[in-house]
C-alpha cells in the first residue's frame, strides 16, 4: 500500500501545485459547472474555483487509505487489494483530469465536457465492473445491501453480476462521444439502471437462498 498512497499522495500535490501555478493566469470568475448542452451555467472566484476539488480529493484519499484499516472484513479487503489499489489510482487520476479540465477551460482551452466527460466515465466504470468482479464481502466496498452482507452466495452472485454491467455502463459512457448532445444520457441511465436492478437482484438471490433453506430444514 505505500507505493500506492506515494501515487495518490502524489496526485494531492500535483493538484495543488498545478492550482498554485494558474492562478495568477486565471479570471476572478471562473466557470465550475457546465449544463446537459455543454454550456456554462456555474461560476465563482478563482481561490474556490481553484482549491475545492484539490481539498475534497485530499478528503477522498483519506477515507480511501483508512477504509481497510477499519473495515471489520478487512481480511476480505486484502484479497483483493490489487483491484482496490487500482481503483484508488483510477479515481484519484480522474479528479486530477477533471481539475486539469476545468483550468484548461478558464485558460481558453474550451474543449467541451460532453466530449471529455464520456471517455472518464467511461473507463471509471468499467474499472468498477473490474472491482465488483473481484470484490470479497467486506462493509465498505463493492454493492452493499442487507442480503449481499447477510449471505456470501448472495455477495458473490451478485457482484458477478454487477461487474459484467458495470462494464457495459463503462462502454456505453463512451459510447456517448457519438452522441454529444445526449450524452448525459448514456452516463447517467445505464448506471442508474444498474444500480437499481442489482438492489432488486440482491433481493431476489436472498429470497431465493431463504426458501432453499426452509425446504431443507422441512424435509430434515
Amino acid at each position: 500500500m505505500k507505493k500506492v498512497e506515494a501515487i495518490i499522495i502524489g496526485s494531492v500535490l500535483v493538484s495543488f501545485m498545478v492550482s498554485l501555478y494558474f492562478y495568477p493566469l486565471m479570471p476572478e470568475k471562473i466557470a465550475i459547472h457546465w449544463n446537459l448542452q455543454g454550456q456554462v451555467d456555474r461560476y465563482t472566484s478563482k481561490f474556490p474555483g481553484l482549491f475545492i476539488l484539490p481539498s475534497l480529493l485530499v478528503g477522498i484519499v483519506l477515507l480511501f487509505i483508512t477504509i481497510p484499516k477499519v473495515d471489520p472484513l478487512k481480511e476480505n479487503i486484502e484479497r483483493f487489494r490489487k483491484y482496490y489499489d487500482g481503483f484508488i489510482i483510477l479515481f484519484s487520476a480522474f479528479m486530477v483530469f477533471i481539475h486539469l479540465y476545468v483550468i484548461s477551460w478558464n485558460i481558453g482551452i474550451r474543449i467541451s465536457p460532453n466530449i471529455v466527460l464520456p471517455l472518464g466515465f467511461g473507463l471509471l466504470f468499467f474499472y468498477c465492473g473490474i472491482l465488483c468482479e473481484n470484490a470479497k464481502r467486506n462493509w465498505f466496498i463493492g454493492i452493499r445491501t442487507p442480503w449481499t452482507l447477510s449471505s456470501e452466495r448472495v455477495w458473490e452472485k451478485t457482484h458477478k453480476v454487477g461487474g459484467r454491467l458495470f462494464k457495459a455502463c463503462g462502454i456505453i459512457s463512451i459510447v456517448g462521444l457519438l452522441f454529444p448532445s445526449h450524452v448525459t444520457c448514456f452516463i447517467l441511465i445505464p448506471v442508474m439502471f444498474t444500480v437499481v436492478f442489482l438492489i432488486v437482484f440482491s433481493y431476489l438471490e436472498y429470497q431465493k437462498e431463504v426458501r432453499q433453506l426452509d425446504k431443507g430444514v422441512s424435509k430434515s
